[in-house]
């Protein structure tokens, strides 16, 4: 596996740390295409930290990947990117279409290339789901990026309020969630499998969003049941993250406690 970092800070010291001992492992991904990389705007630990303004601009991103998730500045809304689209879904759970000059403070993007796929025999729960994927990608030392198309018997999702100066940290900013319950439902979950070893960087394991087909509709995926879909799965063994200047912690620090995290991906 490849990683670069660029941009880093004194407070982020110990991203640069734990990038330069991971497994740098030789990757067979296509040198300068632009494939087979998952970009990255800073980490999650800076997000948990209360890291909400917006660093990078939707155009900016796009031009590193038209596959991805994530959230926009001050938590405005959960971010779906598919098919070189970027779609901000607001708090009432209805979506929409970004601008370019929108911002955001975290996101992760690739070029999605179906390297393998799957067709699931049977209706499946969030955990089948997952065991289902991890059957097609048993690789666990690098990233995947994950995409399921077709119908879906319930999707549960949520989305976060915009945040106000001072923003509380992530743990906090999550009471306030929406969540939305779809059945019988067309569209997409967009999103992506990290390695254990990559906690702090990104969120460890599965984070998955949801667009419907027709775009009008999705969020942050807290439970599903599959109805008829097809497994996509991308091998994305390179990894690049930009981080923010100048973040000062608030009130929580940047090695926030990570049992929290999983609360906050649960929405528990």
């Amino acid at each position: 596996m490849k990683y670069y970092i660029t941009e880093p800070d004194m407070r982020n010291i110990f991203l640069a740390s734990l990038i330069a001992i991971s497994l740098a492992l030789p990757s067979p991904a296509r040198a300068g295409d632009g494939f087979d990389t998952l970009y990255q705007v800073s980490s999650i630990s800076n997000l948990m930290a209360g890291a909400y303004a917006g660093t990078e601009t939707v155009g900016e991103l796009l031009a590193h990947g038209g596959f991805g998730i994530g959230t926009f500045d001050a938590l405005d809304g959960e971010m779906v990117v598919l098919d070189g689209r970027c779609y901000q879904v607001k708090l009432d759970g209805s979506a929409r279409l970004a601008v370019g000059s929108q911002t955001t403070p975290f996101a992760e993007v690739t070029e999605f290339e179906s390297d393998r796929v799957g067709v699931p025999a049977g209706p499946l729960d969030m955990d089948a789901l997952k065991a289902y994927i991890d059957g097609l990608a048993p690789d666990t030392g690098i990233p995947y990026a994950v995409k399921v198309t077709g119908t879906f018997s319930l999707v549960r999702t949520r989305s976060v309020p915009k945040q106000g100066m001072p923003y509380p940290p992530l743990v906090e900013a999550v009471k306030g969630q929406k969540t939305r319950s779809m059945e019988d439902v067309k569209g997409t979950l967009v999103g992506f499998r990290l390695p254990a070893f990559m906690d702090g960087v990104g969120v460890p394991g599965y984070h998955l969003h949801f667009i419907t087909d027709d775009s009008r509709a999705g969020g942050h995926v807290l439970a599903l049941i599959t109805s008829r879909v097809t497994v996509h799965l991308d091998d994305t063994p390179e990894f690049r993250m930009t981080l923010p200047k100048g973040f000062v912690p608030g009130t929580a620090p940047p090695t926030a406690d990570r049992s929290s995290l999983k609360a906050i991906e649960g929405g528990r």
